[in-house]
């Protein structure tokens, strides 16, 4: 089924879908039509929260890839007032700088090393900051200062990437009232549609095919991604084995060894943005002393890098659901080989968000350079 198609047929669902208002409060003297000035909100760490409503400062600590996703959500980054490097780097070297070239005028000086500079971002006078909510010393000294915080989790969905990326979408539509609409029922729509489409297509896989995420890889650390990180859901999302589930480690922590590659021996393997580590460093061997000549995916020249589009693409991000359609192709090329998912890409994100992409735009998100995955 053709994207504009089905982007038609959500949208007719999306109009009889009755959705609950949030709780809000305003002044006694404003009129009943008169937009609230602030709206209460549960965040994702469970906590009430009362912020200006579509606030027009905004600072982001920690949940690298909601920068991305507010400026396209948005439409501008005219309100995003601070974010960390590592969003910074993403958004200059993937697309988001050449959709949006003013993202690159916003500080990162809110920073000291890991911890954030109160100071820094006081001055800064942000209506809301949205905040890592794993991370409680952030929010202990958000709170001390004043500021008003809201949590945005990237792990409370056990590492989902569509449904995490549908829960952001939600809280943005609660905060967001001007910008409310049916956008975020359509994408949910369209990101279940997505992955079981794709779970129906692979279910009757007898043989599942092996796929290693290196997340992290140089000539001293290897780290890829146990059942305890976003790279077991890829695999569970396009029917493959995360050959790596079995590590007793989560998240960073994940580390592997050569000898762990032989026993595994992978069919694919992914490479993330979080690492400069391209293909062409494992088909030929020029990364410290590691050989790969042997190993199935790169004898069958099977190592793939995963696309840079807003934002790195492992983590959820406004390219989930099309990071499951490129993903589902490449471990099942036979099985995907009618889906366009460049031309899939084009039309995502005209309809959804009225962003044009260019032929180069989309050559560029999935053909992402190395230089352009580092953290810093």
């Amino acid at each position: 089924m053709k994207l504009f198609k089905l982007f038609l047929s959500l949208t007719m669902t999306a109009l009889l879908v009755s959705c609950s208002s949030p709780k809000t409060s305003t002044s006694a003297s404003a009129s009943a039509t008169a937009q609230p000035s602030t709206v209460t909100i549960t965040d994702h760490a469970d906590r009430e929260v009362e912020v200006p409503t579509n606030p027009k400062r905004v600072a982001v600590l920690g949940i690298y890839p909601l920068p991305s996703m507010l400026t396209v959500y948005l439409d501008s980054c005219d309100s995003i007032v601070a974010m960390e490097p590592g969003s910074m780097n993403a958004a200059k070297n993937g697309i988001l700088s050449q959709l949006y070239p003013d993202i690159t005028n916003i500080t990162t000086d809110i920073m000291d090393g890991d911890d954030v500079n109160i100071e820094s971002l006081l001055a800064l006078k942000p209506d809301v900051v949205f905040y890592n909510a794993s991370d409680t010393q952030d929010l202990e000294k958000l709170e001390n200062a004043g500021l008003t915080a809201v949590a945005f989790s990237a792990t409370k969905w056990k590492f989902n990437c569509t449904e995490t990326f549908n829960e952001w979408m939600n809280l943005l539509d609660q905060i967001y009232s001007e910008h409310a609409g049916n956008r975020e029922e359509l994408i949910k729509k369209y990101s279940t549609d997505t992955y079981n489409k794709i779970q129906d297509t692979v279910k009757n896989v007898e043989e599942k095919q092996k796929v290693l995420f290196l997340f992290q890889y140089d000539e001293n650390t290897m780290i890829t991604s146990s059942s305890k990180f976003f790279g077991q859901w890829w695999c569970d999302a396009v029917g493959a084995v995360n050959v790596a589930q079995d590590v007793p480690a989560e998240k960073t922590n994940a580390v592997i060894t050569m000898e762990q590659v032989y026993e595994w021996d992978p069919d694919v393997i992914v490479i993330t943005n979080f690492t400069q580590a391209k293909p062409d460093d494992l088909y030929n061997n020029a990364i410290g002393s590691d050989d790969w000549s042997n190993v199935s995916a790169v004898k069958n020249k099977r190592v793939y890098k995963m696309p840079l589009g807003t934002y790195r693409t492992y983590t959820p991000s406004v390219d989930s659901p099309m990071t499951l359609e490129w993903l589902a192709q490449a471990v099942y090329p036979e099985l995907f080989k009618d889906m366009d998912v460049k031309a899939d890409v084009k039309e995502y994100y005209q309809n959804l968000f009225g962003v044009t992409l260019t032929d180069e735009q989309v050559d560029q998100m999935y053909t992402p350079n190395a230089s352009d995955s580092s953290m810093n």
